[in-house]
């Protein structure tokens, strides 16, 4: 007897489009049973994410805006500092130029030792996504591509399939979000969020606080998180502050009163001295 295939209805009301996503993540780990996840520490993240980031895969960080790009840079750096392993970082010229090289206590402070960083400078965006390729190879925790431009759907394909071979952590860092297709396993937004108000009496900024969109998701669901990172314990946390929010609007026109005076000046077109 021939065993026919399991039918999932796509349907929203059976939880088709969840079990199929389920469905997709075993098959994938069973295909690479050598990969592992990389968990945020954050249940609800970690949960959409089917257990964190998967290794041996493409990931896909944008900045929000182009000003946003110090932000979207030192949550990928707290993202590879995690792995275990030497990080290769490979930029444009022209993005070394504009945000500057790596600072080394800024590295110590999301839990990058400098003498793990590999630094790679290209002329061009294909250059970049080509040292990309060959550093998956050589056995790097995290390779980290930074470019200016656009990516071609072939070369994000290539680029999936060169981490598919190995278990580095390939984070492609990008200075605004692309209309383009991408074969990415997960893509986020990143910009900068408010720093959480404190009661004590603090001197200088908060810890980096990250506001994060998961815009593509293969094996979850898609959200919005704020996140803050830990510089002493080296981890996110969830932000629980709540932005300001203006009062309810009232109607208080039967709490007005009228001075006798000003209908009277009202009426004539006078203005009040």
């Amino acid at each position: 007897m021939i065993a026919m295939p399991d039918r999932i209805s796509l349907s929203p009301q059976h939880g088709g489009v969840a079990r199929l996503r389920r469905r997709l993540g075993a098959l994938e780990e069973a295909q690479n049973p050598g990969k592992s996840l990389l968990p945020f520490g954050i249940p609800s993240l970690d949960a959409a994410l089917g257990g964190g980031l998967v290794t041996g895969a493409l990931h896909e960080i944008a900045a929000a805006r182009e000003t946003e790009i110090p932000a979207a840079t030192g949550f990928t750096l707290a993202l590879a500092a995690r792995t275990e392993g030497p990080l290769v970082w490979i930029a444009e010229d022209m993005a070394i130029w504009e945000s500057g090289a790596p600072y080394g206590p800024g590295l110590f402070a999301l839990g990058l030792a400098p003498e793990r960083l590999i630094a790679v400078a290209a002329a061009k965006s294909r250059d970049v996504l080509w040292a990309m390729e060959e550093a998956l190879s050589c056995g790097a925790g995290a390779v980290l591509g930074e470019i200016r431009g656009s990516i071609e759907p072939t070369a994000s394909r290539r680029l999936s399939l060169a981490a598919g071979k190995g278990r580095a952590l390939a984070l492609l860092l990008r200075s605004a979000p692309g209309p383009d297709a991408s074969a990415a396993a997960t893509r986020f937004i990143v910009g900068a969020a408010p720093a959480a108000s404190s009661r004590a009496m603090v001197i200088g900024p908060g810890p980096p606080r990250f506001s994060l969109q998961l815009r593509r998701n293969r094996r979850g669901h898609l959200g919005a998180w704020v996140l803050e990172w830990n510089c002493v314990e080296q981890r996110f946390n969830a932000s629980a502050d709540r932005e300001p929010v203006a009062q309810t609007a009232l109607d208080r026109s039967r709490q007005a009163v009228t001075l006798p005076w000003r209908g009277r000046v009202a009426a004539e077109g006078g203005g009040v001295g």
